[in-house]
């Protein structure tokens, strides 16, 4: 309602400046008038009177009628657009972010007005795709979230019975270590994601072994995979590499992590680290079940986990982690999967991050 009144205010001191050119322009034509015909002489005045009236009749119908096209060409051509932007502009603020405005005009006849038109459209469709990411972010959350604090609750109330044997005690107790265990991992994984994000995590570069670095992630996960009866072929050139070794090893530690998950038991596992000069290629190709088409192009998103299956041993953030580190040292990631024939994971990195 105050955008309207002022509109009207607007409108109306628009009239103002209209009234006050007229009133001038009448005024400095009679002070002309009067002091052109107190010059001539009186034979002439009666007919130069005459002459001057019929001019400044003239010039104030022909001015009445210039106002009045362009009073309606500022109202339809400015006042209705800026009223258009500003009611769409207050749905947005509260909300609404389905709000569009139609163009004016066609491609042909754009202007200014289509211009922030446009802008704002587009400003309209991103802030529209943040707010459904950060929908999706909460529920997503919330759901992870609640899954371990569920089992730990149930399995603590088990633990409570006294009757419940030695044997039994253990198994509930491993659950709720492994359901704690998860939840630590989401939350630090969050942590980590959030500030590599919003830029809060910046690279500190130095020369290192990467091959050495590899070696010591794959001891890391040698309970897991002697657990599921795994053979690993190992192919690791000695190669150093100028970068964040603790963003790298994120890298590392994720893909090998999902290899082991998404192999069966008695699967196997080819890691390969070569030197190409420039850039160091490393390569995790694993025998599992694969991806679709549709799966493997949302792997990097957020919380998206394809086989649902195995969802209880993540919570579907690394592959975002490591898209995320890969964006920030300069990389390249790339999948090659299909159902039933496993995945290979290729990442490219320079050797002077």
């Amino acid at each position: 309602m105050n955008e309207k009144r002022r509109l009207v205010r607007n409108s109306l001191f628009t009239f103002y400046e209209y009234a006050l050119f007229f009133l001038i322009a009448f005024f400095l034509i009679i002070c002309s008038h009067v002091i052109f015909v107190s010059f001539m002489d009186s034979s002439f005045n009666i007919q130069i009177r005459r002459y001057l009236r019929v001019i400044i009749a003239n010039v104030l119908v022909f001015s009445t009628i210039c106002t009045i096209i362009d009073a309606f060409r500022r109202k339809y051509r400015v006042e209705r657009p800026v009223r258009q932007i500003l009611n769409a502009t207050r749905q947005l603020t509260q909300g609404d972010f389905s709000v569009r405005i139609k163009p004016l005009h066609s491609a042909k006849g754009v202007n200014e007005f289509d211009l922030i038109i446009e802008d704002f459209n587009k400003m309209a469709e991103e802030l529209s795709g943040i707010e459904t990411l950060r929908a999706d972010f909460i529920a997503n959350i919330s759901h992870e979230l609640k899954t371990p604090i569920s089992i730990i609750q149930n399995y603590s109330t088990i633990l409570q019975n006294p009757k419940l044997p030695a044997e039994k005690r253990v198994e509930t107790a491993k659950a709720i270590s492994n359901a704690s265990r998860r939840l630590s991992e989401l939350i630090t994984n969050i942590l980590k994601l959030n500030k590599l994000e919003n830029q809060q995590i910046f690279p500190e570069t130095k020369t290192y072994y990467v091959s050495e670095q590899l070696r010591v992630c794959l001891l890391d996960f040698e309970d897991l995979w002697e657990e599921k009866g795994m053979s690993l072929d190992i192919d690791i050139d000695d190669v150093t590499i100028k970068a964040d070794s603790e963003l790298l090893a994120l890298i590392w530690n994720n893909l090998l992590s999902n290899a082991i998950k998404f192999s069966d038991k008695g699967g196997k596992i080819t890691i390969s680290l070569k030197d190409n000069r420039d850039y160091v290629t490393m390569t995790i190709t694993d025998n599992g079940c694969g991806m679709p088409p549709e799966v493997k192009n949302r792997i990097f998103e957020k919380f998206y986990q394809g086989d649902k299956s195995r969802s209880v041993q993540g919570n579907g953030l690394g592959l975002a982690l490591v898209k995320r580190v890969i964006d920030i040292v300069g990389g390249e990631i790339s999948v090659e999967s299909a159902p039933g024939q496993g995945s290979v994971f290729t990442v490219k990195l320079r050797r002077d991050v």
